[in-house]
């Protein structure tokens, strides 16, 4: 049992094998254990559905069985971080997204199949819903990473570059998805230069807290929750990150030191979003642990 006095690591593993869903364990042992890729894929094909899409509340907010973009896109990032972005899988998966795109060929955030299930107040449920750079971009972005080419991309990247060429006002998570889409799309100088007016844009519009010491200073987005503020480690989780360069290196290591700082004493790290139904936060939470260790770590913190 991990005590008080135990490494950051050993506290956030108590952590793990106290309160985590299975996927969440076997994606701990994969990154900070040497666990197997092939139990973490054993373990998310659980939440697999006929249609090549994810279903089952992998993403806690949306619960029920069927097959959403949100839950897609969460797999394809699981599946991404251990390896396993190719063969057939890329193939039923892409399928699935082309099914449920909009007519600009997009994603929606959620697919109205939701009604009927419990899901986030916050989360809309339309018939018609829209195409969304927060749910395309993403994926999109990992798919070119991956060098996955199929049919849906090139629609779905043009709608990504048109939503991104049009930001002015935004949020946070769309902040964060236009950089998940840019940091891996084919142009580089365009990404280059999207990216320096978008992070501009973040600056001017304080979207990401520079001095966590004076958090109230910094405007919480209209719709999140009390405390729903970003970093900049949220934006550049890694130093590779296009997003980086938005920040200056005291800014991004007060950053990091907040971040480390906000592990619990039970060794995990909270969730900042708003909490609606009982399961939803003890699920969110080993999720959140596992980014904000690999997030330290790709910075060269410390975690052992």
């Amino acid at each position: 049992m991990a005590g008080s006095g135990a490494s950051p690591l050993a506290r956030a593993e108590h952590f793990i094998w106290l309160t985590a869903r299975v996927l969440e364990q076997r994606r701990f042992a994969y990154h900070f254990l040497d666990g197997g890729a092939d139990q973490v894929e054993a373990a998310l094909a659980a939440y697999l559905n006929e249609d090549g899409g994810y279903g089952h509340a992998l993403e806690p907010d949306l619960r029920g069985p069927v097959s959403q973009p949100l839950h897609t896109a969460h797999a394809l990032q699981v599946l991404d971080s251990v390896g396993r972005c190719g063969g057939m899988r890329m193939e039923r998966i892409c399928r699935y997204l082309t099914e449920v795109s909009t007519k600009e060929g997009a994603l929606p955030a959620v697919h109205p199949s939701q009604r009927g299930y419990p899901s986030a107040p916050f989360i809309p449920i339309v018939d018609d819903p829209p195409s969304e750079l927060l749910a395309t971009g993403p994926v999109v972005g990992l798919l070119h990473r991956n060098e996955v080419w199929h049919a849906w991309l090139f629609r779905a990247t043009d709608f990504c570059w048109a939503a991104v060429d049009s930001l002015e006002r935004s949020h946070p998570y769309e902040i964060q998805a236009a950089v998940a889409f840019l940091d891996s799309a084919p142009d580089r100088s365009r990404a280059e230069a999207a990216a320096d007016r978008i992070g501009r844009q973040v600056r001017e519009q304080r979207l990401a807290v520079l001095d966590p010491a004076d958090r109230a200073a910094y405007p919480i987005a209209p719709g999140y929750a009390p405390g729903e503020q970003h970093f900049p480690h949220d934006y550049a989780a890694a130093p590779g990150s296009l997003a980086r360069g938005w920040f200056t290196d005291e800014e991004m290591d007060r950053s990091l030191d907040f971040l480390a700082a906000e592990q619990q004493q039970d060794g995990g790290w909270p969730v900042n979003w708003r909490s609606w139904a009982p399961g939803t936060q003890l699920e969110a939470r080993p999720m959140v642990t596992i980014r904000a260790l690999m997030t330290l770590r790709a910075h060269g913190r410390a975690v052992v």
